[in-house]
């Protein structure tokens, strides 16, 4: 099958490739890719920024979502059958969507949305499991409180932002003044011009913050929140918890101390709880998010679709920060 690798941590192009087809394990479906979404985390892990905490084993097909059929089982698949419509944040080790076809467990595969497109739907796994995981399982945001998400027209935001709106929260958010109208039509109550406006001059007393930005911006977010309020952030820097939660050395364990010391402190000081947040596949939370998605909660929002030959383009685009909303590759 043709795929798109690295044979080496480069800022250079993907490489397209023929590769072995993959084969289902027991456990596993093989997915037709129809269509694969793009993130920053593929390119991160393209010039090995991640390669410390996600040691690969190179060459790589690079890709984490996709939308797709199913044409394979596993012997021991008992949630999908060949032919139906899933759609996955593959797990990490087990990447590879920006390819023709891709071996993935079960459990971390769900059913398609049965109201939108492939396009729409491969937008949607990473990005929305980060929302799900940094406001449902680790806020635990309640109706009534205040969450701050950064960036809210990238990809991560405009999904965050439809489900805390869903959660019953009040949402603050940054972005440029052309990105204001579309914002407010996926729930923001309070939009700040990044250009023009420093948000920490605007609010106060939040009980959540998303952050997605440099250490500069979330050591600013700390100081919005209330005492007893989280701040998460999916940029780092890592903490000793996380190196705990992912089985990391213990040599990785004291260099992620040592790099989240500060913020960590900062944190103390100010009474409030940092964790950072690098998402896991998880295909019954994605399940959850098809039903809100099935029922009009959550809307993909989708900049541009590129075709499979111009996975390079899409890559850059998704690189030079101006998308709003996801970029998709149209595989098949």
């Amino acid at each position: 099958m043709k795929a798109f690798i690295i044979n080496k941590y480069t800022k250079g192009n993907l490489q397209l490739a023929d590769v072995p087809d993959p084969v289902a394990g027991n456990n596993e479906v093989l997915v037709k890719v129809h269509s694969a979404g793009v993130n920053l985390l593929d390119s991160k892990i393209k010039v090995g920024e991640f390669k410390l905490i996600l040691p690969y084993k190179l060459p790589l097909i690079l890709g984490h979502d996709v939308a797709g059929i199913v044409t394979k089982v596993g012997k021991n698949v008992t949630r999908f059958k060949i032919g139906d419509q899933v759609y996955s944040r593959t797990p990490d080790y087990h990447i590879g969507t920006f390819a023709e076809y891709i071996a993935i467990n079960e459990k971390d595969v769900a059913y398609k949305p049965k109201n939108i497109s492939m396009e729409e739907a491969a937008s949607i796994p990473l990005v929305a499991l980060t929302a799900w995981q940094a406001l449902v399982e680790r806020a635990n945001l309640k109706k009534g409180q205040k969450v701050f998400i950064q960036a809210g027209s990238g990809g991560v935001g405009t999904i965050a932002i439809q489900l805390a709106k869903h959660l019953g929260a009040t949402i603050a958010t940054t972005a440029s003044v052309k990105s204001f109208e579309l914002l407010k039509n996926l729930g923001a109550d309070v939009l700040i011009d990044y250009k023009t406006q420093d948000f920490e001059s605007v609010l106060k007393d939040y009980d959540v913050i998303l952050n997605s930005q440099d250490i500069k911006t979330l050591e600013k977010s700390i100081k919005i929140l209330k005492a007893g309020g989280k701040a998460i952030s999916i940029s780092g820097p890592p903490t000793p918890v996380f190196a705990d939660e992912t089985g990391l050395p213990w040599y990785l364990k004291a260099i992620l101390s040592l790099l989240s010391f500060s913020i960590r402190s900062k944190a103390k000081k100010n009474q409030v709880d940092y964790s950072f947040l690098f998402m896991r596949a998880e295909g019954n939370q994605l399940q959850e998010i098809t039903k809100l998605i099935e029922a009009d909660v959550i809307k993909p929002v989708i900049d541009k679709v590129f075709t499979f030959e111009q996975t390079n383009e899409a890559l850059e685009y998704v690189e030079s920060g101006r998308a709003k909303g996801k970029v998709v590759i149209k595989v098949n």
